[in-house]
């Protein structure tokens, strides 16, 4: 019985660890300069929130803020050596790092693509990239687009204007 309890969960370990949005193997070529500000809509079927992200240089990495309309922060992380950190005391939050893993996907030159991603883990056209394992961008411009996961979420990107940084 323990056997078996302690395979099921080995089995449910790897299959989340395999489902995550991969980030870059190296340092990621944006086709934005930081610090950079953006408004997020969030859609799924039976709701649309809006948000707020700042991300900002860092030393070492970038430091990536989100915050509802009101200003109360949603989640913080850094990017720093390949991972994300946490930052401050806000709890983990596993669906704002895949976002973010994607946003940095969708953020990238393609050159910095092909440098820093495995060429099985996504396309690109002239207006849309996927990323594996479920992620698909297409972009109006590239500094407006919509990042949808799977059939449920959709976020839409759009820049905020130097005097709308919260």
């Amino acid at each position: 019985m323990i056997v078996r309890i302690l395979c099921i969960s080995l089995c449910l370990v790897l299959s989340a660890c395999a489902a995550r949005t991969p980030l870059p193997q190296g340092d990621p070529q944006l086709h934005v300069s930081l610090p950079v500000s953006m408004h997020i809509q969030r859609q799924t079927n039976d709701t649309t929130e809006d948000w707020l992200l700042v991300i900002q240089p860092q030393a070492q990495g970038s430091r990536w803020s989100l915050f509802d309309l009101i200003g109360t922060p949603l989640a913080r992380q850094q990017l720093s050596a390949g991972q994300w950190h946490d930052e401050g005391l806000l709890p983990p939050n596993d669906e704002t790092r895949e976002l973010f893993s994607a946003l940095l996907f969708s953020l990238s030159t393609v050159p910095g693509l092909r440098d820093n991603y495995p060429a099985d883990s996504w396309t690109s056209s002239s207006m849309q990239r996927t990323l594996r394992p479920d992620w698909r961008v297409s972009y109006s411009d590239e500094s407006h687009f919509t990042l949808e996961k799977g059939e449920h979420v959709r976020y839409q990107f759009s820049p905020l204007a130097d005097n709308e940084n919260p």
